[in-house]
């Protein structure tokens, strides 16, 4: 939504002006690192597979449910991510998102869509674009840290990142794994209007020596709504011949969007 919108655009301004700072450490056994040093660790440990195809379980909550929900995944890393949803069997859904479009079209309703990534925002809680849901899916940050300069501390045994200046308006936090420094949680909270989105990384397989998540959950809450995904990879593979076929049947009805 708009409001969401405004938030990432904001926070892209709020926390490019601050800095680094190191870590406080009191009786944990995790290293005190920088922030640089975490960023630069995190980095290094970025997802470096290109095609990717996987099986995911999902279970969404939000204005309409859909428990218990298997799509196929199908990803050209910067290109193209294909998904196929059945459930008990039968081909429900398709969607097929590029940098520039998403299509979508689902059989129950006979639905369809197919324009900017409007509908997917609404489906997740908030504002998304290719990258961000390519970073969601491989287990990256949504915003990159790079660019980023923060404060650190230990948190549960994670290194927790947040802005050296805290907004008056904004609270933004990472948890890094020290062991593989990954990201573990993402956090992104509007607390006067109460719009929260929360990220959660279920640990990290390696496979083919690449770390690739077990699997995520991902809730936003704007007011009264609240939103709840939850995916469990299985049968992942990598370097593997795809195919993304994409058709919208005729005579379905376009959705409109408010």
């Amino acid at each position: 939504n708009k409001c969401m919108g405004k938030l990432f655009t904001i926070l892209f301004i709020v926390i490019s002006l601050v800095s680094c700072k190191s870590a406080k450490v009191s009786g944990t056994k995790v290293a005190e690192l920088s922030g640089r040093e975490i960023i630069k660790l995190n980095k290094g440990a970025s997802f470096d597979q290109s095609v990717i195809k996987a099986t995911l379980s999902i279970k969404y909550k939000g204005k309409a449910d859909m428990p218990n929900i298997i799509a196929g995944l199908r990803m050209v890393k910067d290109s193209i991510i294909w998904l196929n949803f059945s459930k008990l069997g039968f081909p429900v859904a398709k969607l097929r998102l590029t940098p520039d479009k998403a299509e979508f079209y689902e059989k129950i309703g006979r639905t369809s869509f197919e324009g900017d990534f409007k509908l997917i925002s609404q489906w997740l809680g908030t504002e998304f674009d290719f990258l961000k849901i390519q970073n969601l899916f491989l287990g990256e940050t949504l915003l990159n840290l790079e660019k980023q300069r923060y404060q650190v501390s230990i948190v549960d045994e994670k290194y927790e990142l947040r802005p050296k200046k805290r907004n008056a308006i904004f609270d933004i936090l990472y948890q890094i794994d020290p062991s593989h420094f990954k990201i573990m949680k993402e956090e992104l909270k509007h607390n006067e209007k109460n719009q929260n989105l929360t990220i959660l990384y279920k640990d990290f397989n390696k496979i083919n020596q690449s770390l690739f998540p077990k699997g995520f959950s991902i809730t936003a809450v704007d007011g009264r709504q609240k939103t709840v995904i939850d995916v469990n990879y299985k049968n992942v593979q990598f370097d593997v011949p795809l195919k993304f076929p994409f058709k919208i049947p005729a005579g379905y009805r376009n959705i409109e969007l408010e």
